[in-house]
């Protein structure tokens, strides 16, 4: 480990900036924003002299890693959940009522688990806003669905949301996350049942005219696709068995893990050949999303390096040092910045904690290296505060922007804070952490 000296704080700056920018480039520069290029451009403005400056310093390996063993398996499982869910379309009207929309966000809060958050949102919200154009009333609907959909519904697996594969890179095994079960079900129920009331209560200031047209106008519910079921099931036995923990002898060779992404990769392959072109058409599926993720993430992948050493090495002295505390700063956080490098950050901490005083935590359960305590405040925290904001986690923005586009009023990314995630999320959160996680 590098002392504390050998990893000076003001490396962390483009790091930093790195974040900064996409919190607030699409507040301020929009039009700038909107281009992947140019999102390509700050990611190697910040990350190239990091880079250079990590290999002058003799941090190669770390840098190494980070690129090769951290950024290429998470893009290659993000991409191939973005690929294999677009090619699922779901078609249909059911009549919007509040247990109609109710049992779908349920849907979703389960498919986000098995198929991620950014693939769930992806393949259900417009069947939701289909199902809701007669109603006059429906920004609410969308909003319930960032939270549970996008966000809360991912706890269950590592395929779920990624802070949750970062860890799970990291030595935590594929099955510990479904001991989350509790906190899974405790936070989406509470948010369906909050959501069933307030719809019921919107539902009944509609028309009786739209009512009725929405009552009679109905279609059934059809699936288009299926067979990138079948391909996303081979994404996830291949995240579940191809690991050092089911097959020890990829702990010899860690090139070897590289099978897992070769598997997942030709599942992909798989969606893209045998899925028929106008089902991805009719999902309006286009490759913007995911270069979005490879450019954005190919920068804090690079410059969070020196963050991740720095904490690491000085993780004694910042007084986070309890589950309500490594919570409730991951749950900061992950709402202001992305929730995957949040989660891997506080990682690094609580590992760098074992790492001063292994004798403090000789008692304790560690899971992935840090105490099993640490390591649910952190997973808790960065799935389920990354709904707080639109850029706590990536579907929330390509949800909203979705929305919009079929003219669902949304509310701006302030008044998204306080008209909602304030008085709504942030009080389950503080009830979940008060149940569960304790000092």
């Amino acid at each position: 480990m590098h002392s504390p000296l050998s990893i000076p704080l003001w490396s962390g700056i483009p790091f930093v900036l790195m974040l900064g920018s996409i919190a607030i480039m699409p507040l301020f520069a929009e039009k700038f924003w909107e281009s992947n290029r140019n999102k390509l451009i700050v990611s190697l403005v910040l990350g190239i002299p990091t880079a250079v400056w990590l290999i002058a310093n003799g941090m190669t390996h770390q840098l190494e890693h980070s690129i090769i063993f951290d950024y290429v398996p998470f893009l290659i499982l993000l991409g191939a959940l973005f690929v294999i869910t677009g090619g699922i379309f779901v078609d249909g009207d059911i009549e919007a009522t509040p247990k109609n929309n109710t049992i779908l966000l349920a849907i979703g809060a389960v498919l986000a688990s098995l198929m991620g958050t950014t693939g769930a949102a992806m393949l259900l919200i417009r069947p939701l806003l289909k199902i809701n154009s007669e109603r006059k009333i429906k920004t609410h609907s969308v909003l319930f669905f960032i939270a549970i959909v996008a966000n809360a519904g991912g706890l269950l697996t590592p395929i779920g949301d990624p802070p949750l594969f970062m860890l799970y890179l990291r030595g935590v095994p594929f099955e510990w996350f479904m001991k989350l079960h509790v906190e899974w079900l405790t936070t989406n129920l509470i948010l369906l049942v909050v959501y069933f009331i307030y719809d019921y209560l919107q539902h009944k200031k509609e028309s009786p005219d739209d009512l009725k047209f929405d009552h009679d106008n109905i279609t059934p519910i059809s699936i288009a696709g299926k067979i990138n079921f079948l391909w996303l099931i081979g994404v996830v036995l291949s995240v579940a068995f191809i690991n050092s923990n089911v097959i020890p002898e990829l702990k010899e060779n860690k090139y070897l893990t590289f099978s897992r992404e070769i598997v997942i990769l030709l599942m992909t392959l798989a969606s893209l050949v045998f899925t028929k072109k106008k089902v991805r058409e009719a999902n309006k599926f286009s490759w913007h999303p995911i270069e979005e993720v490879a450019f954005l993430f190919l920068g804090i992948f690079i410059t969070m390096v020196p963050v991740l050493l720095y904490l690491e090495a000085n993780a004694s002295t910042l007084g986070v040092n309890s589950p309500v505390l490594f919570y409730y700063y991951t749950g900061f956080l992950s709402s202001f910045l992305d929730n995957t490098p949040t989660a891997v950050t506080f990682y690094s901490l609580a590992l760098g904690l074992v790492h001063s005083a292994p004798e403090q935590f000789a008692n304790l359960t560690l899971v992935g290296g840090i105490p099993e305590l640490f390591l649910i405040a952190i997973s808790v925290g960065a799935v389920m505060f990354g709904a707080m904001t639109y850029i706590g986690n990536g579907p929330n923005f390509m949800v909203k922007a979705i929305a919009e586009q079929q003219k669902v009023p949304m509310p701006h990314f302030f008044a998204y804070i306080y008209k909602f995630s304030l008085i709504i999320l942030l009080p389950i959160f503080i009830l979940v952490q008060l149940l569960f996680i304790h000092y």
